[in-house]
């Protein structure tokens, strides 16, 4: 079975990197584990540099790592990188990567006197267990430019498959405000594949060499374990872990925020707030914070005790939500590839959203406000556009009513650019000028 390299979009800013600095700053890409860092920092060596040297600090030896214990002679340290490698650097013309750099944090260290030393170019990555676990005790370089990276999106997903018109044209009709007609429903079809397989490569990888969602499902379900294993790393109570699992299923209850005292019973909102930071840290979680004040400086007013989380994948979300049941009686698996999708089950666009708009470059942010002494509207996403904002509606089913988004596009008319309705039908103006979108269309936003 062979294993692709994927044509990923943070390719071209890594390059944009390289020929903006010139060796006056290294680069750290962030983000969760298993979602192709380390492929793609090394397919951008080996097209962009003479040489390179991969240092994985996961599986290095001692002896490697106590050479940046002391940096005072770098001329021995590079002399035995060489050696130890096989690899000869050219000044200007390599680079050394520091893969999982924070399981070394004298390496993040020396960061600092390896750029200002200016022989070679240094790109580090790093994962889900908190980096900030550790670099207690030492100096995070200045001389650091970081990159979040995140799983294949939608369009790198269709790459995948061999498919780079599908998007641009896509582009074109939302520009031109014109429904897709005929092609609508392939579209919408090739979007239910991605909720299902995700962007995670050895899925994406799994699925174009078996063509078996059982078998994809599989791989979903090591990584997820994987994930829920680093998290035991940094909270040996297992509450961090019941979080990050629990995801699906507060999101199923429609609830206006995920309520943590339901999950991993009553805490302190110090110790609350500090495991969302954590469960944010890792990059396989997204939150999306209330604001307080739907205008655009929305991370002013951001809440940080009301919030919802998201999984940063829409495929492990899906295996995540039907964890306890077996492939074969998943029935989320047969309904989304049939567009069977109940109301109930709108939670998975939701979530598909979340991760669409991330992707695209959006902070998250949601909005909810009193209809009446027992009812809340709520406005599941807003994103901020030059000095005004844009409500955005999720709906899996019954688009006709949106109680919610019209009364925020009532109460704050003045503030607003654009407003969305999302949901699985073809493209349409309604009245008022609210856009009805496909999901498809979510990034283009």
């Amino acid at each position: 079975m062979s294993n692709r390299v994927f044509k990923r979009k943070i390719y071209d800013k890594i390059l944009q990197w390289k020929e903006e600095s010139r060796g006056q700053s290294a680069l750290m890409i962030q983000g969760a584990r298993r979602i192709g860092k380390s492929t793609i920092v090394e397919e951008f060596a080996r097209n962009e540099y003479a040489t390179h040297i991969i240092i994985d600090f996961n599986k290095v030896s001692p002896q490697v790592k106590s050479l940046f214990d002391d940096l005072m002679d770098l001329d021995f340290i590079f002399l035995q990188l060489q050696a130890i490698y096989n690899v000869v650097l050219q000044e200007r013309k390599s680079v050394i990567i520091f893969d999982e750099v924070q399981k070394c944090p004298n390496a993040r260290q020396a960061i600092k006197y390896l750029v200002k030393d200016g022989r070679y170019d240094y790109i580090e990555t790093g994962s889900l267990i908190s980096i900030k676990q550790n670099t207690k005790g030492i100096t995070i370089p200045s001389e650091e430019e970081r990159l979040d990276m995140y799983p294949m999106d939608f369009e790198e997903f269709r790459w995948a498959l061999g498919d780079t018109t599908s998007i641009p044209l896509i582009k074109t009709f939302f520009d031109r405000r014109m429904p897709l007609g005929a092609a609508h429903r392939t579209k919408q079809r090739d979007l239910r594949l991605y909720m299902l397989v995700g962007g995670m490569p050895q899925a994406v990888n799994e699925y174009l060499n078996t063509n078996n969602l059982a078998k994809v499902d599989a791989v979903k379900r090591r990584i997820i374990k994987l994930y829920a294993d680093d998290f035991l790393k940094i909270d040996s109570t297992g509450r961090l872990s019941k979080l990050f699992m629990a995801i699906p299923a507060q999101l199923s209850k429609n609830a206006l925020r995920y309520y943590t005292n339901s999950v991993v019973g009553e805490l302190e909102q110090k110790a609350a707030e500090e495991m969302i930071i954590n469960l944010e840290d890792s990059k396989a979680v997204l939150v999306s914070y209330h604001a307080d004040d739907p205008n655009v400086g929305m991370s002013l007013s951001q809440d940080f005790s009301r919030y919802k989380l998201f999984v940063a994948d829409t495929g492990l979300f899906v295996t995540m939500a039907f964890w306890d049941k077996d492939f074969a009686d998943n029935l989320i698996y047969q309904k989304l590839l049939a567009d069977k999708l109940e109301a109930n089950l709108g939670y998975v666009y939701e979530n598909l959203v979340a991760q669409m708009l991330t992707a695209a470059g959006n902070k998250l942010f949601y909005y909810t406000f009193a209809k009446d002494d027992k009812h809340f509207y709520e406005v599941d996403f807003l994103l901020s556009r030059g000095n005004k904002i844009c409500p955005i509606e999720v709906k899996s089913s019954g688009y006709k009513t949106h109680a919610s988004l019209d009364a925020f596009r009532a109460k704050y008319s003045s503030r607003i650019k654009s407003s969305y309705l999302l949901y699985t039908k073809d493209l349409q103006v309604g009245e008022n000028e609210l856009l009805y979108l496909p999901f498809y269309m979510t990034s283009i936003l």
